[in-house]
């Protein structure tokens, strides 16, 4: 089996482009929109980008695990797993906003080790691998320092999700003693914060591929991301990114 970081690294962010590109054939345009179990949308785009994602990890890493969003999970019993997801923001990419992502994760041996977030339409590629740095189009990047919740940029996907997954106090609470707050929200709000944009980004409900590149690029960039307990994990269903500074006082909010 192909172990190689590096290897692994290049290829990740070339599947992320591949796929992310092909959704801008469609990024604006009037598209079809269905409605999957959960009442989430999804489009062809979604799926052609997964479709196009899947061919080119199993043309070069035959022996490796898949997880995707719209595709399922294929050779789970390998040690490494890329985890997908083609369009992370659906719901901005229907309405024609630049906000959505394409992401990648790998997983070497159940530790989250290569992340990457695309944003297609902005050209903006953020991507990590562990001990190997977190970059932004190619160059270093990094959490910015922020201690007090005061002083922070705080980001949500929207205003209504905290509250159904019983977070609607926390939420508040968040809202009130943060300086600034806006819902520039999915995957884009953690790549904010990895860059040095924002300082806090709370999602009250995460699957394994929203999570999957979140982990390594914030650990790479300096910060943390984590779940509501501060427990570094994919698979906690919720997760939190900021500055390790300011992690003390967001936890004690979130408890």
């Amino acid at each position: 089996m192909d172990f190689d970081i590096n290897k692994m690294h290049d290829a990740a962010i070339a599947i992320a482009r591949k796929g992310g590109d092909h959704t801008l054939k469609y990024f604006g345009e009037s598209i079809e929109v269905e409605r999957k179990s959960d009442d989430s949308p999804v489009t062809k785009a979604d799926r052609q980008a997964e479709e196009i994602m899947r061919e080119e990890i199993q043309r070069l890493f035959p022996d490796h695990g898949i997880v995707g969003e719209e595709y399922g999970t294929d050779n789970e019993e390998s040690t490494v797993q890329w985890i997908l997801d083609p369009i992370d923001g659906t719901k901005s990419f229907i309405h024609g906003v630049p906000l959505y992502t394409t992401l990648v994760g790998v997983q070497v041996e159940n530790e989250p080790v290569i992340g990457v977030i695309y944003a297609p339409a902005l050209e903006e590629i953020c991507e990590a691998t562990k001990n190997l740095g977190a970059r932004l189009n190619g160059e270093p990047c990094k959490v910015r320092s922020c201690a007090k919740l005061s002083e922070a940029t705080f980001l949500s996907t929207d205003a209504t999700t905290s509250a159904e997954q019983g977070f609607a106090a926390p939420f508040q609470e968040l809202l009130k003693r943060t300086w600034i707050n806006r819902t520039w929200g999915d995957a884009y709000g953690h790549m904010l914060v990895a860059t040095g944009r924002a300082d806090l980004m709370f999602d009250p409900i995460l699957n394994i591929w929203d999570a999957a590149p979140l982990l390594p690029i914030l650990k790479e960039a300096g910060g943390v991301f984590c779940d509501v307990t501060g427990v570094e994990t994919i698979e906690a269903g919720n997760g939190l990114s900021c500055g390790k500074d300011l992690l003390p006082e967001v936890l004690e909010v979130l408890k």
